[in-house]
């Protein structure tokens, strides 16, 4: 086997190991290359999982994966407390360990002085054209009715700037004071005539008065008679 097929057989190894730990939601996951540090295996693959039963599912992913590339059963140890599990896949070594284990051991000291760049995430499947074309559709809709905002707010703009004539004469409408009407005059008051209405003297008091007035002048009378 040369040297450059057994590259591509650690690559493809490499990436089946991370299919698997992304599958079951793997944290902070490194790559180192061990190559010129041991000749039993070339990489070391770091991973950590939350809880016992995290590590447990990400090293029966890794062995599922390794399994369906088309590489031999992977050796697996620590797999009963699933504090620190190691996935032995010959020439990739994978450490899945919960985070105060690999805080506490760091091993990123020991094997880290190549680290392996790595591409996380699966690559995503081509999209039919009908699907892309749909997904651009709202975009451009969106698009539309912002470029439609924009210009209604810039003929605004403008329209505030250098109003019309019809738009200065309706603001002029509006500012000028609105007229009062004339106030009307308060008609003049009509005068009022006084009627007075003398009470009605009585028939036994006219009779009394007329003969008081008749006694007064009978003296008179006598005496002009006795002088002749």
């Amino acid at each position: 086997m040369t040297t450059s097929t057994v590259a591509k057989n650690t690559q493809k190894l490499q990436r089946a190991i991370v299919d698997g730990l992304e599958d079951v939601k793997a944290q902070d996951i490194v790559v180192f290359d061990t190559e010129h540090l041991s000749a039993l295996f070339e990489r070391v693959i770091i991973a950590s999982g939350t809880s016992n039963r995290q590590t447990k599912a990400l090293a029966a992913s890794v062995r599922d994966a390794v399994r369906e590339a088309g590489f031999p059963k992977p050796r697996v140890e620590g797999e009963a407390n699933g504090e620190w599990i190691i996935v032995d896949c010959a020439q990739v070594v994978v450490h899945i360990m919960q985070p105060n284990f690999r805080q506490y051991y760091h091993l990123e000291e020991l094997w880290g002085e190549k680290p392996v760049r790595l591409k996380l995430g699966a690559a995503k499947p081509a999209q039919p054209e009908a699907v892309k074309a749909a997904a651009k559709a709202p975009a451009k809709k969106a698009a539309g009715e912002g470029s439609m905002r924009r210009s209604s707010a810039a003929k605004k703009g403008v329209e505030e700037a250098f109003p019309s004539k019809a738009a200065l004469k309706k603001a002029a409408a509006k500012a000028a004071p609105a007229k009062k009407a004339p106030a009307k005059k308060a008609a003049p008051a009509k005068a009022v005539k006084t009627v007075v209405v003398k009470p009605d003297v009585k028939p036994a008091a006219k009779k009394a008065a007329t003969k008081s007035a008749a006694a007064k002048k009978a003296p008179a009378k006598k005496a002009a008679t006795r002088k002749a």
